[in-house]
């Protein structure tokens, strides 16, 4: 059910609130283009300056856009564990697919507490979860060994959106949980070594501007045709290198502005593109055709 190119969707703004049209015409673009599934909610969706309120919103409209076509895992995460179960027990009743939650941020906490957040969430909420391990903004790294712990003793840690781009940490992942547990790549550019020491996808930024071709290259990884997937893995590395030119998702948001299917809008503290940060989206968009 969880694997392919699964869009971290950005959420668009107009006027300071949601533009739902906006979202539900990306959201529909999404599964036209063959994405096989969507994260609302999540640090490209600029869950952090979201109000509780307003996350809720965008993971109601999400699910009513997608109507059970393709999986939606609700970003559903904070440092704060009991709002992490408030969280995810919204995103259960609201009829999610699974939640996604990062590991907790600024308070740094061990690995045994990292693991009792996860089991608390686990033991209150029955809910496919993945864990999102992203230390570039956490500050702290959950480990192999306490992520082959949760797959084994708690039941609906099913996976892990792995962003640390550190292959050795994914294969040791692979290596030290059961078969079944999910590892999804949390990085663009290590899609193609995920896939071939046995991840199942990617939780994808680029999909955002690329849907079709990111979902083609994880197509090819699936049927084997590795040949293939070399050769979109090089095709999509100019706009996964862009996507992070500034931080995330100033640039994603900009090239949906450029494209005309959203606009720019970002809350403080993001803002707007530099000016050779937009020249270099717009010179590659056209590159990729994504200009009528």
């Amino acid at each position: 059910m969880f694997h392919g190119t699964i869009t971290a969707l950005l959420t668009p703004f107009k006027n300071g609130t949601i533009d739902e049209e906006a979202y539900r015409a990306h959201i529909e673009w999404q599964i036209e283009q063959g994405v096989n599934g969507v994260v609302p909610c999540g640090t490209t969706g600029e869950s952090a300056t979201m109000s509780h309120s307003e996350h809720e919103s965008a993971i109601r409209i999400c699910i009513d856009q997608v109507k059970g076509r393709v999986p939606v895992i609700a970003g559903a995460g904070s440092n704060n564990t009991s709002e992490a179960i408030s969280l995810t027990r919204f995103a259960k009743n609201a009829g999610a697919d699974a939640a996604l939650l990062i590991s907790p941020y600024y308070n740094k906490p061990t690995q045994e507490g990292i693991f009792r957040h996860f089991k608390a969430v686990n033991d209150e909420v029955a809910l496919p979860l993945f864990v999102y391990n992203v230390p570039g903004r956490t500050g702290s790294n959950v480990l192999p060994a306490t992520q082959a712990r949760m797959a084994r003793e708690l039941p609906h840690v099913i996976g892990c959106k792995e962003a640390t781009a550190n292959l050795v940490q994914i294969s040791n992942i692979l290596e030290q949980c059961p078969e079944k547990y999910i590892l999804l790549s949390g990085d663009d550019f290590t899609v193609l070594p995920t896939y071939a020491v046995g991840g199942k996808g990617v939780i994808s930024v680029t999909a955002n501007v690329l849907p079709a071709l990111m979902s083609s290259l994880t197509a090819a990884c699936e049927r084997g045709d590795y040949a293939e997937a070399r050769r979109l893995h090089f095709r999509l590395e100019p706009m996964n290198r862009a996507m992070f030119a500034e931080s995330n998702p100033i640039p994603c948001k900009t090239a949906l502005s450029l494209m005309g299917r959203m606009t720019g809008e970002m809350r403080l503290p993001l803002c707007q593109a530099s000016e050779s940060t937009v020249d270099l989206l717009r010179t590659l968009l056209a590159q990729y055709g994504c200009f009528a």
